[in-house]
């Protein structure tokens, strides 16, 4: 067994930081995920918009990576990438996806199931106008997830755009835009002690209502 192998077995920690209790959850699951953004925010937890996005390949393996939260409301939640990346193609092939906020040490995370759709050309054009000129610059360089010969590839490319576009606004490449995330499940996890976590799960009814159960730990 590796030096560590004890340490894994035996790292643990109680949790008892916050509750979550049906009657004190908001009605609705955009507003509860609101409150807990905000909180991680005020709490001072870098990229507290973080989160793990899983897809599953045409090969039907599943991948995750971790990407920013640009946007949420009852229309859904919203990130940007290059469509011609990994994630972009397992979307294309199947647009069901997984989602995991996780904030350590607030003892949270909260889960939420959904599809994927592109954003308008007008909304991926908005938030690509207002991104650093060198992260714009970047989303022209990068054919992200090929596969690169150096690193020295990927430099030169963006000294080409930075040229290119030189004394001019950097449009917005066709491949490169927003997606909505649009949930019919969450799970809100806080951590209790003992293990005996509170789970709150927000469903969809025939009516496309939510309405909230509780999970066991």
């Amino acid at each position: 067994m590796n030096d560590y192998g004890d340490d894994l077995r035996d790292t643990r920690r109680e949790y008892g930081k916050s509750v979550l209790i049906e009657h004190n959850a908001a009605p609705l699951p955009f507003q509860q995920l609101d409150i807990w953004l905000d909180e991680a925010r005020h709490a001072g937890l870098e990229d507290y918009n973080a989160f793990s996005l899983s897809t599953v390949s045409t090969a039907e393996y599943p991948h995750s990576r971790i990407v920013l939260l640009r946007s949420q409301d009852e229309s859904g939640l919203i990130f940007f990438t290059n469509y011609q990346s990994r994630k972009g193609k397992d979307i294309a092939a199947n647009p069901k996806v997984g989602v995991n906020f996780y904030w350590a040490s607030l003892e949270r995370q909260v889960r939420v199931s959904g599809s994927a759709h592109k954003t308008s050309v007008a909304e991926s054009d908005e938030y690509f106008a207002e991104r650093p000129r060198e992260s714009q610059i970047a989303a022209w360089a990068s054919a992200q997830s090929e596969v690169l010969t150096g690193r020295d590839v990927l430099e030169n490319k963006m000294e080409e755009y930075t040229k290119k576009f030189e004394g001019m606004d950097v449009p917005r490449p066709e491949n490169w835009g927003g997606y909505r995330i649009i949930p019919n499940y969450f799970e809100f996890w806080q951590g209790r002690p003992f293990r005996l976590h509170d789970r709150l799960i927000y469903c969809v009814d025939a009516d496309f209502e939510w309405f909230i159960k509780r999970l066991a730990p």
